[in-house]
């Protein structure tokens, strides 16, 4: 039995005036400082008001929200208590407002304890917009949401299918100034959720099509999306659409270890989420190579690259995406983060627990012992091959 969820999704130039269709009475935006500042939270203010609803902006989203930040913006909203919260941003933004969402309509719930085994009720006091303004993380599309513990320096995943955004209004032009590095953080995070989620133990056919498909266009795209941006709007809208097709697949599969190994090093050296996952993506390949050889094969096909027989099929994607890396000027080891050895080493252990607790590791296809996570991070500290 599968289970296979999307929002309703407005794809496309002009899909930001889909705003104007909404029927409330009061919309609250959740958004961050700069993208405020941008201008594009006005043009969707602009859209809701013209929808004949009062419109509150809330824009104290950081990258990476906490625990405490949902908190603050729950008390915001309750006295605010509108018909649809609208969020406006990344992947950062987007799962704030999910969050925010169910601390809204269930104020009795701590934020981590949001799991699909806890009916939430939602919907009886307001609806979700998600329009993301980064082509990545595919959050306007999944019901995940990554929280972050600051004293603990941990990233914890939570969600519920409840939670899932009811409207997803994905318009380029919300992306197309996006800065080269955010491009590419973004771009490897989306490839990352394809991947994956085409490999993960959850996966199913409907979910195939969709990673497959969003691979095909990041490896065409992502490259000339980073070198162009703005110049090119076929890329951008391409990458755009990809995250989100990418989003629906792995929304309904789940990833992997590099997912689990990202969230880790991220949380404990401040490493932007994409970037740490796409950092781990070809290892995690590599340490899959027995287990998951076919569909590494299917990848390289749905590419238009040759595919090899056998495990050599992993170790020839994940060159492919090295090669990527090197394309987008990308760090290709953790040591090209600028983490000092011994700081890394000294941390390995809580990596490791935090690697082998993560939700992500469940549905990886190679189940690892915590021997195998910790040879992981090491080879990927210098790129310096380990025997798995």
């Amino acid at each position: 039995m599968w289970f296979f969820k999307t929002p309703e999704i407005v794809f496309g130039e002009d899909a930001l005036f889909y705003l104007e269709e909404l029927r409330g009475q009061r919309a609250f935006v959740i958004t961050d400082a700069q993208l405020r500042r941008l201008g594009l939270v006005r043009q969707v203010e602009e859209h809701l008001r013209r929808a004949g609803m009062e419109v509150h902006v809330f824009d104290m989203v950081e990258p990476n929200p906490t625990v405490d930040l949902v908190r603050i913006g729950a008390d915001v909203i309750r006295a605010f208590n509108p018909d649809w919260i609208v969020a406006v941003g990344g992947g950062s933004v987007i799962d704030a407002a999910k969050a925010i969402w169910v601390l809204f309509e269930r104020p009795d719930l701590d934020p981590l304890a949001i799991s699909p085994m806890e009916p939430l009720g939602l919907r009886r006091r307001a609806r979700l917009v998600a329009i993301p303004t980064t082509s990545g993380t595919g959050s306007e599309a999944t019901w995940a949401i990554v929280l972050t513990d600051p004293r603990a320096r941990r990233k914890l995943g939570v969600g519920s299918r409840e939670n899932m955004p009811d409207i997803a209004i994905v318009d380029p032009a919300m992306a197309m100034d996006l800065p080269p590095r955010l491009t590419a953080d973004t771009g490897m995070d989306a490839l990352s959720h394809a991947l994956e989620g085409y490999v993960s133990t959850w996966r199913n056919p409907f979910s195939d099509a969709m990673c497959l498909h969003a691979a095909r266009l990041i490896f065409a795209y992502l490259p000339r999306a980073y070198r162009d941006g703005a110049r090119d709007p076929e890329a951008r809208a391409h990458m755009h659409l990809a995250a989100t097709m990418a989003g629906i697949g792995f929304g309904n599969a789940m990833v992997g270890l590099a997912h689990s190994l990202g969230h880790a090093l991220g949380a404990r050296f401040d490493i932007p989420h994409g970037r740490a996952v796409g950092l781990f993506l070809p290892y995690v390949i590599e340490f899959n190579a027995r287990v998951a050889a076919d569909r590494y094969a299917h990848l390289l096909q749905a590419i238009g690259r040759p595919s090899p027989n056998g495990p050599e099929a992993a170790f020839q994607l994940s060159r492919t995406v090295l090669e990527l890396l090197e394309t987008l000027e990308q760090p290709q080891t953790v040591a090209a983060c600028g983490i000092p050895r011994d700081d890394f080493e000294a941390d390995l252990p809580t990596l490791v627990e935090y690697a082998l607790e993560d939700p992500s590791t469940l549905t990886n296809p190679r189940s690892p012992t915590a021997e195998e996570v910790e040879h992981l991070l090491l080879y990927a500290y210098e790129g310096k091959m380990v025997d798995f």
